[in-house]
């Protein structure tokens, strides 16, 4: 027997069981002793045929065998070459053997044949009553810190917000049901003149075919047996529906196919779809929305109105048409919705772009602390922390700064476009045809303005299909193929530009607003094809708008930012672009954090007792073995030697490694292992670290350290010594029910070290933006304080620093995970590097709702014990008036420890002679140079800070390099221009400052730091 033919009685055996019998379809027959039963039931289905389509005044013998002698009469000249070896001879011999009762001499049937073909395609039947308690995937939702959407997650095929039928207007159902299974509220679950008109018109028809499925046999198919399009798929299809009628009521079918089916954009159910296309909910759908809705089952792609328009104007003047049939909508009210703009939300609205770090960061907390196991297994409503905008700009910043870092440094690389264009442009063209007479554009340029075909209309049809009024703009076709797309890089915020002319000169491109605009190729000159799509940086002017190349970089990097009172996350990129790596370097890598852990060591030593003006001699040391085993170790400074004796400030202001080093010996405990312990102490109470590796270097930040928990400490920095609990998720609910909600917690004290050493840490990393290696955020440093670090031969660059409101840590660096590391390159620090784009990130942070407020004094209850005292800041003298003003510890009672000369005794001071006149400007970490005049020109008179306000907005400090503390002009950041009006970058006066020699002077004076 015929492999189709077999194929065919098979269905046919379903199709007279679920329309004869539905309440005894059976689902297995024995091939010997059943052949009689087969022949009767499909005997019994013929005659079930003839009389339903005598309902419609239809002659079903004629109108098949017609079909079967004159295929061409029903599906034109091409039908014999695509009949796919169906003989058509037996067809029509079987169909008169069953439908009108001959008995021909040689019969093309064999029932054991199709008996066999049917008890395969019902084995292991899905049941109908596991789609009655089927709980449809669902779509998360996830809310920013204000409560308003911030992201989506769902499995796929799952992005769907689940609504009940009885929230789905009467007019949006009937919509549905006209344009999709006009018997829905009549039959038993198979339309069986449905699926027979299917049959013949699907014969042969080299056209798109028609299903004939009714709409609990769509819900079958994408709720259960799948959508294989195979014979064995319809007939489970049909007894599963024919069962499933008999167990729920057509509302509940109707919802379970409203909430199931697929309607483009990625939008899986009515609601979701109404939101997507419209920005707005089932419920407040108009006329027009429910129709072109209505016509998108039958094929969102094909009728796609982002791609194809014209055929969705088209579709939904169908459905109009067959509303206005059923009696549901008047004339004038379906002309009035036909020639309707189609109103679309731009498809980019509804497209996320940011936070996939976040989002990947928020389900691993919701495993954790929620116990679900993933919130894409169900319909959840995640309350995150997150400032949407905020972390928009992060990502921005952290882009533009990795971009910037290898375009200034040369390693920029172009390794082909995010994609092409070309086939899509094509397959919208050929789909698009152009009217009758006219000329097509250029292609790539503009889009031909295409005139809507007219609706065919058959005989016997009860009404015409309305006419489509001709769009009233036609986009450029390479518009609409990059609103189609779907960039590779979906979270690199640089935009998209389409190639529309490629030469040797300027390149010609389209952006994604319609505009064209003149690129700039830069490394990827002569190597740009007709549409490809790459990433640019724009520049408005008159005229064109210009463009800038931009190519994705190789290093990578991560940000953060946190509330430093509740540790809520408010923005973390892991990474330069989520579809490039999931790695999210923020909380799932570890990198050693170089100077950045040297304030561990600072606070040890203004806990032990020491003043920030304590003199260290900046020279080389070396270290005993610990334990008595081991190597000694002799650190060096970045730029090598040292520069003689600095006070504590400046120490850590220019980020010396020798005056680091120096301070175990003696500065925090009496040997240098029991300093090194007590630095170990507060790393392990300030949580940066789970256990502190026992070796000297881990005090210069060689022990790698997560940036979650480097963030912990520089936030209790700003705490004045109490450290909050990170966190990004505050609840997760299902159902209106709360599975999770976050307990507040207050910051937990760091009992290593007291307030006031804590407040004398805080101003000094406040001179690091002001003077020091930091310098590039002195504009700003009356609000910001902060440290930058760069590890061993510049393989990670650091900046981690807090206002009164926020901490913000950002790293780059290249990945190991091959095992190597890569430099950035000699010069290339933390100071360089990532403090420009922690600048970005913390103005974004303030244009965001964070507040922007001058760095407060020392709290109520380390006040008392805070004494502001003016001093030489380069040798840390005491001054009688003007200076510095320096935060010394005190007993409380007005009692303050002298520690100037503890480490460097006054006769080794006055020993000591340098080498040259000018100094010794070598040592400083991030590029700082530091000279060895540390009794500076500090005479005459400066104005006192004001006394209650040490980091009042008044300090504002002159331009510097970013990498050090010498300005544009080399001169020294505390002091003024030699004989020259300054200003103080500790008030706002401006004084005459003239400058006295002394020939006795000990020291060679330096031109500056």
């Amino acid at each position: 027997m015929n492999a189709i033919l077999i194929k065919l009685f098979a269905t046919a055996l379903t199709l007279s069981q679920v329309t004869t019998r539905p309440d005894a379809v059976r689902t297995q027959f024995d091939p010997f002793t059943d052949q009689a039963e087969v022949v009767r039931l499909l005997r019994d289905g013929c005659a079930h045929m003839r009389k339903a389509f005598d309902i419609e005044d239809i002659n079903l013998d004629e109108l098949i065998t017609t079909a079967m002698e004159d295929p061409s009469s029903v599906a034109g000249p091409a039908a014999p070459k695509i009949l796919h070896g169906l003989n058509l001879d037996e067809l029509n011999t079987s169909y008169k053997q069953f439908c009108k009762g001959e008995n021909p001499a040689i019969s093309p049937f064999n029932a054991r044949e199709v008996i066999e073909f049917y008890d395969n395609a019902t084995k292991d039947l899905p049941t109908a009553e596991a789609l009655r308690d089927k709980a449809l995937p669902g779509m998360t939702r996830i809310l920013d810190g204000t409560g308003k959407p911030f992201a989506e997650t769902f499995e796929p095929n799952g992005r769907r917000l689940v609504v009940p039928i009885t929230a789905v207007p009467n007019l949006v159902q009937k919509a549905f049901i006209a344009a999709e299974d006009k018997r829905f509220e009549s039959h038993h679950g198979i339309d069986e003149r449905g699926v027979i008109r299917a049959f013949i018109g699907n014969l042969a028809s080299p056209g798109r075919p028609a299903g004939g499925s009714t709409i609990t046999q769509q819900v079958v198919k994408n709720l259960s047996v799948g959508d294989d399009v195979t014979y064995e798929r319809k007939i489970r299809e049909m007894i599963v529906a024919s069962r499933l009628e008999r167990i729920l009521t057509k509302p509940q079918i109707l919802g379970l196919y409203l909430n199931g089916i697929y309607l483009g954009r990625g939008a899986y159910g009515i609601e979701m779809a109404a939101q997507s296309y419209f920005g707005k909910s089932v419920g407040q759908l108009t006329l027009p929305e429910a129709a072109l809705l209505a016509g998108m089952p039958k094929g969102p792609n094909f009728y796609s109105p982002d791609k194809y328009p014209e055929r969705a104007r088209e579709r939904r003047a169908y459905v109009l048409a067959r509303l206005k049939e059923e009696g549901t909508i008047t004339e004038a009210e379906m002309n009035a919705a036909v020639n309707a703009d189609l109103g679309l939300k731009p498809v980019d609205a509804t497209r996320r772009d940011s936070g996939f770090y976040v989002v990947d960061y928020l389900n691993r907390e919701a495993r954790t602390f929620a116990g679900v196991d993933s919130l894409t297994a169900g319909s959840f409503t995640v309350r995150s922390t997150i400032n949407a905008g905020l972390q928009r700009a992060v990502e921005s910043a952290l882009q533009d700064g990795l971009a910037n870092y290898e375009r200034s440094t040369g390693r920029q690389s172009y390794t082909g476009p995010e994609l092409n264009l070309a086939d899509s442009i094509r397959r919208i063209q050929a789909a698009t045809p152009a009217p009758e007479g006219a000329v097509q554009a250029a292609p790539g340029v503009t889009g031909a303005r295409v005139e809507p075909a007219k609706p065919e209309v058959k005989p016997g049809a009860k009404a015409p299909r309305p006419k489509v009024a001709a769009a009233p703009q036609a986009k450029p076709v390479w518009l609409r193929a990059l609103e189609s797309s779907r960039p590779t890089l979906y979270d690199v915020h640089w935009p998209v530009a389409v190639v529309l002319e490629a030469g040797r000169g300027p390149v010609k491109v389209g952006l994604a607003d319609g505009r064209t605009a003149i690129l700039d190729p830069g490394i990827a000159r002569n190597r740009l094809q007709l549409y490809d799509v790459v990433r640019v940086k724009l520049t408005e002017g008159r005229g064109a708008a210009r463009a800038q190349l931009r190519v994705r970089p190789n290093v990578q990097g991560a940000a953060l930012v946190l509330e430093n009172q509740t540790g809520r996350i408010l923005a973390m990129a892991g990474g330069f672009s989520y579809p490039m790596s999931q790695l999210n370097r923020v909380t799932q890598a570890v990198r050693q954090p170089g100077s950045t852990l040297k304030p561990l060591t600072y606070l040890a030593a203004l806990n032990a007792g020491l003043q920030p003006n304590t003199l260290v001699l900046d020279s080389p040391v070396t270290l005993p073995p610990i334990g008595g085993a081991g190597d000694s170790w002799s650190p060096k400074n970045y730029e090598g030697g040292g520069s003689g004796p600095t006070t504590l400030r400046r120490g850590l202001e220019f980020s010396k490694n020798l005056v680091t080093a120096r301070l175990l010996q003696g500065g925090i405990a009496s040997k240098a292992p029991a300093s090194l312990k007590r630095v170990c102490d507060i790393a392990l109470e300030a949580q940066i670290y789970a256990e502190c590796e026992p070796y000297y270097p881990f005090v210069l930040g060689a022990q790698p350290v997560r940036m979650l928990d480097l963030a912990g400490f520089y936030a209790a920095v700003a705490n004045e010594g109490a450290r909050p609990a990170s966190y990004a998720l505050e609840s997760v609910e299902r159902d209106g029910k709360a599975l999770y909600t976050h307990a507040p917690r207050e910051p937990v004290r760091i009992g290593s070290a007291d307030r006031v050493a804590f407040y004398q840490l805080k101003t000094m990393l406040q001179g690091v933006t002001q003077h020091g290696t930091a310098a590039a955020l002195s504009k700003v440093s009356a609000y910001v304080a902060g440290k930058t670090g760069t590890s061993e031969n510049e393989n990670d660059a650091w900046f981690a620093g807090f206002t009164n409101e926020i901490t913000v840590v950002v790293w780059v660096g290249y990945d190991n995970a091959d095992g190597s590391r890569k430099t950035l390159g000699r010069g290339q620090t933390g100071g360089h590097v990532s403090v420009p784009i922690a600048s970005n990130i913390l103005q974004a942070a303030w244009a965001n709702g964070v507040p922007k407020t001058p760095l407060r004094g020392p709290s109520p209850e380390a006040r008392p014990f805070i004494a502001d005292l003016p001093i030489d800041p380069h040798s840390g003298q005491r001054v009688a008036g003007g200076g510095f003003l320096e935060h010394f510890r005190t007993s409380g009672d007005g009692k303050m420890a002298d520690t100037q000369f503890r480490l460097v005794p006054r006769e080794t001071l006055y020993a000591m002679r340098p080498d040259a006149e000018d100094g010794d400007l070598s040592g400083a970490e991030d590029g700082a140079s530091v000279a060895g005049d540390y009794y500076g020109t500090m005479t005459g008179e400066r104005p006192a800070p004001d006394p209650l306000d040490p980091f009042g907005e008044r300090q504002s400090p002159r331009s510097r390099r970013a990498q050090g503390d010498l300005d544009s002009y080399g001169q020294d950041a505390y002091r003024p221009w030699p004989g020259q009006t300054a200003r103080s970058p500790f008030g706002d006066e401006e004084v005459r400052r003239p400058r006295r020699r002394d020939p006795d002077y000990l020291f060679g004076e330096d031109p500056g730091y």
